[in-house]
């Protein structure tokens, strides 16, 4: 005869299986194996972790491995992942961020903490920080040329429609003012080499200037980057006012499709082949010297097939001078562009992201991006 345990662990497995249960509550992690028996719900190994340090509000168990009492059973019975969302997520902003099971510690860590601590989608009021239109405080900033990081004074604006920051805490005037319709942020923490690294990029005279800035509290680095997405999700709701708000949360900020190192030439191809960071940001291919560059040495605009941009493998015959052997040839309207991978695995992934851009149609604002493209060799 079963025993207690038994019974439990085996209702445990088949309440894992019920609607909503088959994916962690948090990140949409399948087969989560670990459950919160205050709170009623699934989470993923990586979620659980993050519910443990947050012990007055969740605790959580292994459904494989740990002892379940009859009581915590039922109650995971009576709440599950499906309704813990309708009680947690009542008023989450289209804007707001979601995070997957492929992001950020920190970005989950917040949703967790926002969720269930803070309450942040069942009071509005809360939302404030990155809902109300401005915001303004001190996040440490990467000089562009001594690379130390300094604390600086930011404005966010969606009158102005702009993101702004000083460089005396007393300034009258901004040095530099970065146009909501341009900006993309997206955390970096490996690159910049902190838990709350932020990389927003903006156009500059139609080239990509990249600041690096972050802040101790991980709230408030996370409410700055969402409070980025209102300002650009209120922005595109003006200028496109038929579209959906599905529609234009795809446009409030991207991760970068790739980033690496790669071998390049000049345009020339007789130049040697020079070994720069590559960022493949849309159908932006930007080149830097160092990861950390404010500025890009150079950028590749890459088109759809239809308008006559390939990508092949290998680099052509007559190519000289000492290079990585694995090869890429990105061939544009105006020239060729040659590339050399470490690797025969790099070769195979940057060939595959480049291929995905070249087989998408271009969009009626694509066509404007190219026009106006300057390559600097």
């Amino acid at each position: 005869m079963a025993t207690e345990q038994e019974k439990n662990k085996r209702r445990l497995q088949e309440l894992a299986e019920r609607p909503g249960n088959s994916s962690c509550v948090d990140c949409g992690a399948a087969d989560p194996d670990w459950a919160s028996f205050t709170l009623g719900v699934f989470v993923c190994q990586r979620c659980s972790g993050i519910h443990r340090n947050i012990p007055q509000i969740s605790r959580v168990k292994s459904v494989t491995l740990d002892a379940w009492q009859t009581a915590e059973v039922e109650f995971i019975a009576s709440t599950g992942n499906n309704a813990a969302k309708d009680k947690y997520e009542q008023k989450i902003p289209p804007f707001y961020y979601r995070p997957t099971h492929t992001d950020c510690q920190l970005l989950r860590e917040q949703w967790i903490r926002a969720k269930y601590e803070r309450k942040e989608f069942v009071h509005v009021e809360k939302q404030e920080p990155y809902s109300a239109g401005y915001r303004e405080g001190f996040l440490w900033k990467r000089g562009r040329d001594n690379g130390q990081f300094l604390s600086r004074k930011f404005i966010l604006s969606e009158r102005e429609g702009a993101l702004k920051y000083f460089n005396k805490h007393d300034a009258r005037e901004p040095k530099a003012i970065m146009k909501i319709h341009t900006i993309n942020a997206t955390f970096q923490t490996a690159k910049i080499g902190h838990p709350h690294g932020l990389q927003i990029t903006y156009l500059k005279d139609n080239s990509t200037r990249n600041i690096f800035v972050y802040h101790e509290d991980g709230k408030e680095m996370v409410d700055w980057f969402n409070g980025i997405r209102a300002a650009r999700f209120h922005y595109l709701q003006v200028a496109y006012p038929g579209a959906s708000d599905a529609d234009l949360v795809t446009k409030l900020t991207r991760d970068y499709i790739k980033e690496g190192y790669m071998e390049k030439t000049g345009p020339k191809q007789t130049e040697g082949f020079k070994k720069r960071w590559f960022t493949l940001d849309d159908r932006r291919l930007m080149y830097f010297k160092d990861p950390m560059d404010a500025y890009a040495r150079g950028e590749v605009f890459i088109g759809s097939k239809e308008n006559s941009y390939t990508v092949l493998l290998g680099l052509p015959p007559s190519t000289q001078g000492n290079h990585w052997k694995f090869g890429i040839t990105i061939v544009t309207p105006e020239r060729k562009f040659l590339f050399t991978c470490e690797t025969e695995e790099e070769q195979r992934d940057w060939m595959g992201v480049f291929q995905r851009v070249v087989n998408r149609p271009m969009l009626p604002q694509e066509y404007a991006v190219e026009a106006h493209f300057k390559h600097k060799p």
